[in-house]
């Protein structure tokens, strides 16, 4: 406890009452959390009544590392997870009360559009679908089901839509199947309808620590509530000026409603910030001034002033781009040791403004990696091994059924699956369980018939097989001899046409399958992020919980780039050196097509989480930040003229130092290299 500030000890030693800690950005949240959870087990705890709930598999792989070297053996009792992770343990456990059998599977994005389009009769395209998808969505973190939703819809779209939400509910329902908005949904529909169940975890968890409170939408608050019980022993810690994901459901009336919900509720704020300089932590302070306050704060730093923050002012994008570059070339020829490359963060509001730096960081031969580009579970080569992976776990599952038995292709045709469809709806069967009906054999001719007994027997004992097949080396062998089974990799050499294409997706194949090997093998915590166990487990555990896993980025080593991100995407990240690109009216905030700037309660709410974004985005900077902007940008294929955004005037910088030309510093330094070389300068 010794590396603790008063604040920090205060917040871990709060264990007999509700507490919210306020944790601004850099003020040691994680630090104070993994201290509270030693501190708990000082106490008496028993570890395996801790739960510590994060936000990412990244975040939770951290908070489980940092507990153990504080530790030891006993944080991998812990509960360290995601909201989802907590959600599918309760339903895994649980969950026979909804009618959910415990193998269940879970879909993914792609998956739910794929039923939302069949539910809608099969004419919509991806766009309308994944405009439904994003709307039921939004119905689910409300608490809403479909009949609730019906009940209350206004008009004839929100009509359109709670009709088609129920024809997807029953879908789900069908195939044994949630999806990721069920993860919380149906865990707090479990606890409140099912008393035994409420108490069994009531019980079993005796402190519930939240991180990023700030981010939870209402079902989770919900949730939380549930848990934590009468006796609410919990500790939640957010910041209310980091709160950026409005538009997925996050709410701020969680942290008003704690207070009321919670007479008891010990607030305590963390001020003091660890990685900013004084004169970026002034920036940030002014900026987020203009928002109303639920618990006013302001950020310090005993860091020292460090430099000024710079502005740029641009011609247009590739001009600003330009500078960027010019500005870490500046960085680094102007330090000893220059600054690594990971050293870097460009940061922006939207994804398409990446373009041009892409192209200038190219032209410096400056390396660099975009965060948030396509998820590798995303590739469709891994899509298919995972319809295999689930069906095994849930025979039920029939959009896994259908990529399954078509991937690769085995004579079984779209008429011969059209009629097995038609028969298990008939028969209220799935599509795997309706093969090995013997009236099956009226309505399909021989071969087709053995075609798919075939491949429901193949399917049955590879199910037997990783129901069996314990730790890594058992894991790789079982997956290659699979593999080669059903021809996976001729798959991909017939149906691409470049042969290099072909390796490249054979061996994203053969880097999954030793990722899910390691995670048999124990090496990697659980793919729910549950556990930090290292047991040997069977490889039809680790696919249980495959479609959890958004990203497998932790296999990745750190990489020594400058870093291109969405500011979104940039959230719980630091890098000594920043660049904001892209802070013009209109893009930062950001004005949706449409709005008429009237100053509605909706609109301002819109601003002030816009402003809160240039918070965080200024608050990810440890030693210097550059905000830059362009006098024109591209708008389809016009050009349109820009103002600074509103954001830069509210910094407060002062005016001589502010401006700065990276390129007339970098010609400089280059002379002044020049002339102590005792050469003429370029």
């Amino acid at each position: 406890m010794s590396g603790l500030n008063l604040a920090q000890l205060q917040a871990v030693h709060a264990t007999s009452q509700p507490c919210l800690v306020l944790a601004g950005a850099g003020s040691g949240k994680t630090r104070v959390i993994t201290h509270k959870i030693a501190h708990l087990i000082d106490k008496g705890l028993p570890p395996a009544g801790i739960a510590a709930i994060t936000f990412t598999n990244k975040a939770a792989a951290e908070m489980r590392e940092r507990a153990g070297s504080l530790i030891g053996k006993r944080a991998r009792e812990v509960l360290v997870c995601t909201f989802h992770a907590l959600g599918v343990r309760l339903l895994r456990e649980n969950g026979q009360a909804l009618g959910l059998k415990p193998q269940f599977s879970i879909l993914d994005s792609a998956d739910v559009a794929s039923i939302l389009k069949d539910c809608a009769g099969g004419t919509a395209d991806l766009a309308t679908a994944r405009q439904w998808q994003w709307g039921i969505s939004a119905l689910k973190n409300q608490g809403l089901t479909a009949n609730q939703a019906l009940a209350q819809a206004q008009d004839d779209g929100a009509r359109t839509l709670a009709a088609l939400m129920l024809r997807y509910e029953e879908r789900l329902a069908a195939y044994q199947s949630v999806d990721f908005d069920d993860l919380i949904g149906l865990p707090l529909r479990l606890l409140r309808e099912h008393g035994t169940v409420r108490e069994k975890w009531q019980r079993q968890l005796a402190h519930v620590l939240v991180d990023e409170y700030q981010d939870t939408n209402a079902t989770q608050y919900e949730l939380l509530k549930l848990l934590v019980g009468e006796r609410a022993r919990f500790t939640a810690v957010g910041d209310d000026d980091q709160s950026i994901y409005g538009w997925r459901g996050a709410t701020l009336e969680n942290l008003r409603r704690l207070p009321l919900d919670f007479p008891a509720l010990k607030v305590i704020k963390l001020e003091q910030n660890y990685r900013s300089t004084s004169a970026i932590l002034r920036a940030a302070n002014h900026v987020i001034a203009p928002n109303p306050k639920l618990f006013p704060k302001t950020l310090f730093s005993e860091l020292g002033e460090g430099e000024p923050v710079r502005v740029q002012q641009c011609d247009h994008e590739e001009h600003e781009a330009e500078r960027a570059v010019a500005r870490i070339q500046s960085l680094r020829a102007s330090r000893n040791p220059p600054p690594a490359w990971k050293d870097f963060a460009i940061l922006y509001r939207a994804n398409h403004q990446a373009k041009p730096l892409e192209k200038a960081l190219r032209q410096a031969a400056i390396p660099y990696k975009v965060s948030g580009g396509t998820s590798f579970f995303e590739r469709a080569e891994i899509r298919d091994l995972c319809a295999w992976f689930r069906l095994w776990a849930n025979n039920d599952d029939d959009p896994a059924f259908l990529r399954a038995v078509t991937t690769p292709r085995r004579g079984i045709g779209h008429t011969t699956l059209a009629r097995l469809g038609e028969f298990a709806s008939q028969h209220k069967s799935s599509l795997f369980g309706a093969l090995f009906s013997p009236m099956l054999a009226a309505v399909l001719p021989r071969k087709a018939l053995d075609g798919l007994a075939e491949f429901g027997r193949g399917v049955n004992d590879m199910e037997y097989r990783a129901r069996r097949t314990l730790g890594a080396g058992a894991a790789r062998a079982f997956l290659a001899d699979w593999l080669a089974e059903i021809g996976y990799e001729r798959h991909l050499r017939d149906t691409e046409d470049s042969d290099k294409v072909a390796s490249a997706r054979w061996n994203n194949v053969l880097e999954f399958c030793d990722w899910m090997a390691q995670r048999a093998g124990g090496q990697i915590a659980d793919a729910a992020g549950t556990t930090a166990a290292t047991e040997e487990r069977s490889l039809l555990d680790v696919a249980r919980n495959i479609a959890l896993l958004s990203t497998i980025s932790e296999r990745e080593q750190e990489q020594d780039v400058v870093t291109l991100s969405t500011l979104h995407a940039a959230k719980g990240l630091e890098w000594p050196h920043v660049l904001l690109a892209g802070v013009t009216e209109g893009m930062l905030p950001f004005k949706p097509g449409g709005d008429d700037g009237a100053d509605d309660s909706a609109a301002t709410a819109r601003l002030e989480e816009e402003r809160r974004l240039m918070y965080v985005g200024i608050t990810r900077a440890q030693r210097t930040l550059v905000v830059s902007w362009s006098k024109r940008r591209k708008k389809g294929r016009e050009m349109v003229a820009c103002q600074p955004s509103r954001f830069i005037a509210e910094m407060q910088l002062d005016a001589a130092t502010s401006r700065e030309d990276p390129r007339e510093k970098l010609r400089q330094l280059r002379a002044e290299f020049a002339r102590k070389a005792g050469a003429p300068a370029a």
